[in-house]
């Protein structure tokens, strides 16, 4: 995975010490309800688009830009489903310790834009659209997790509740 050259930078001087870091990911669907999904050069995993937001960038902006980095498809990001913090720190095999502060989004295909997903960086081998109740595998635990809270949070805001809801301890607080 390519790291970003501020976290680069921050690691000559701090080593493997746990950093803190911001990330984003999205559950991006099409007109036919099909979720864009990538696999993981670095682990074989099909997982949702994701990545580092880089210093002074609008979490959704990050969506935007990761999506088309990866998988070619342009995106408009519309809702903030879930913003948790992970709750272990992940050792590389670099040795670098990082953990993140996850902003779940939802978006859907720019109309605009491009919506035919290719390979567009070394990050993934494969990327393409799936139905949610039939997902690949092998697929990253965390991406099956925040598939389902995303299709909870469109279910309660297909049905007026547009609240958005947090993890903080492991309780749900709807805001």
């Amino acid at each position: 995975m390519t790291t970003p050259t501020f976290i680069l930078e921050l690691r000559e001087h701090i080593g493997h010490a746990p950093l803190w870091l911001m990330g984003a990911c999205a559950y991006i669907v099409d007109d036919n309800g099909l979720v864009l999904l990538e696999q993981r050069a670095d682990t074989g995993k099909w997982a949702l688009v994701s990545g580092i937001i880089e210093p002074g960038e609008q979490p959704a902006d990050t969506i935007a830009r990761e999506a088309k980095e990866e998988t070619g498809v342009d995106v408009i990001v519309t809702d903030l489903a879930c913003v948790e913090a992970d709750d272990h720190v992940i050792t590389y095999p670099n040795g670098d310790r990082t953990q993140y502060l996850d902003h779940l989004f939802v978006a859907e295909v720019d109309p605009d834009g491009c919506s035919e997903p290719c390979i567009g960086d070394d990050e993934s081998t494969s990327v393409g659209w799936f139905d949610p109740d039939e997902l690949p595998e092998p697929m990253t635990p965390s991406s099956r997790k925040r598939i389902e809270a995303a299709r909870d949070f469109l279910r309660r805001r297909d049905d007026g509740d547009a609240r958005a809801s947090f993890t903080f301890r492991g309780t749900t607080v709807h805001r």
